[in-house]
């Protein structure tokens, strides 16, 4: 690692403090310190953000683009009303839960923070950084809020209540915006019949409609294609047409036609969302504009297998090394264990090409935008 350095630096303590500032960042984003490990220690007087929490020197170091700026000319009516109420409470420091069906930022926040499920929010101690960002954000950013456990929201609550030593505000007082959509979200009743999925479907709407919060309504996507954003707000709202069954008919014109032949169906599909791959495979833009979504993890795997298969060049193959601790008596062989493929894990056989398509499983460098759920191309 210090090689780099070293061809700019001919002082090996420089050189040094840099490496040890590098590995610091980058345990600290991975929710680690670097105290925890038998390391040298750094010296304040090479580190620039000596004394700041690593979290809030980031921030305060990002330039503001006039751009993004101006952004909030853009914003549509319903846009407009909740940006302009989530405001009035950053202003006035009015701590408050805000729950719109959407989200929009600006640069007056002081630090912005934005919280995803499983994100980098993992140590509240008083003295983290995390709990320092905590103090001085003006805004919470909750995103997908839907689809996060209830217990989730409470801990951070209690958090920071704690942190901000206000126990009676919720919230500790901070203005906390959850986005998120309960129609992207189905309910589930354990061992329930259809009816009482949609009975349970009916009361999860009339609650989140009674709710105070922002609702936005407008697909701003899909604004070339009002027909689909109609068609999207009527499933969600639970008042398209539906058959016997309570199945929803998808229209011809968005939707490929099933022969029976499934390895066929499969080639026509790829084709539809992936025309003239081979033209266009070299084409960053392309590849990581389209997807193709399953509801099985087994189907996904298939696909991407055929996917991988039809670009050119060269393939890597790689295995993981599976094993069971403390197993003695080998109930859990390496060849079942590589049948699994636990969530949050890539498949026991990885193939990839130059070109193809990946995502990011953990959050490797959050600060550098690797962040779980980032597509990337090899």
């Amino acid at each position: 690692m210090s090689e780099d350095y070293r061809r700019n630096n001919a002082n090996p303590i420089l050189v040094e403090q840099m490496v040890l500032i590098d590995i610091r960042n980058m345990l600290q984003s991975m929710g680690k310190e670097i105290r925890s490990f038998p390391l040298p220690g750094i010296d304040d007087a090479y580190d620039d953000a000596s004394g700041i929490p690593r979290e809030i020197f980031e921030e305060a170091s990002i330039d503001q683009h006039q751009e993004d700026v101006g952004l909030s000319d853009s914003l549509n009516e319903e846009q407009r009303a909740a940006y302009e109420e989530i405001m009035s409470k950053v202003d006035t420091e009015q701590g408050t839960s805000i729950m719109p069906g959407g989200r929009t930022a600006h640069s007056r926040f002081k630090i912005p923070l934005t919280l995803e499920d499983g994100g980098c929010c993992c140590s509240f101690t008083k003295q983290s950084g995390t709990a320092k960002l905590l103090q001085q954000a003006s805004l919470i950013i909750w995103d997908e809020a839907s689809m996060a456990k209830r217990q989730a929201m409470e801990a951070l609550d209690n958090s920071l209540r704690d942190i901000m030593g206000q126990q009676d505000l919720p919230f500790g007082g901070k203005t906390v915006v959850f986005g998120g959509d309960f129609r992207q979200v189905l309910p589930v009743v354990r061992k329930g019949s259809r009816a009482q999925i949609v009975d349970a479907s009916l009361r999860r709407s009339y609650l989140w409609e009674s709710m105070h919060h922002l609702k936005l309504v407008r697909n701003m996507r899909a604004q070339s294609d009002p027909w689909f954003a109609e068609y999207l707000l009527r499933i969600g709202g639970g008042t398209e047409e539906v058959n016997g069954d309570g199945d929803v008919c998808l229209p011809d014109d968005i939707s490929i036609p099933y022969s029976g032949d499934s390895e066929k169906d499969l080639d026509r599909l790829i084709e539809c969302i992936f025309p003239n791959l081979n033209a266009n495979m070299t084409n960053k833009d392309y590849i990581t504009s389209r997807a193709i979504l399953s509801t099985h993890n087994d189907w996904v795997d298939n696909i991407n297998m055929k996917m991988i298969g039809m670009f050119q060049g060269g393939k890597m193959v790689y295995h993981s090394f599976d094993s069971a601790i403390d197993d003695p008596h080998n109930y859990y062989p390496s060849e079942f264990l590589n049948t699994l493929t636990p969530n949050g894990l890539p498949p026991h056989l990885l193939k990839l090409k130059i070109g193809c398509p990946v995502i990011l499983l953990r959050n490797i460098d959050p600060a550098n935008g690797l962040c779980n759920g980032t597509r990337l191309v090899v």
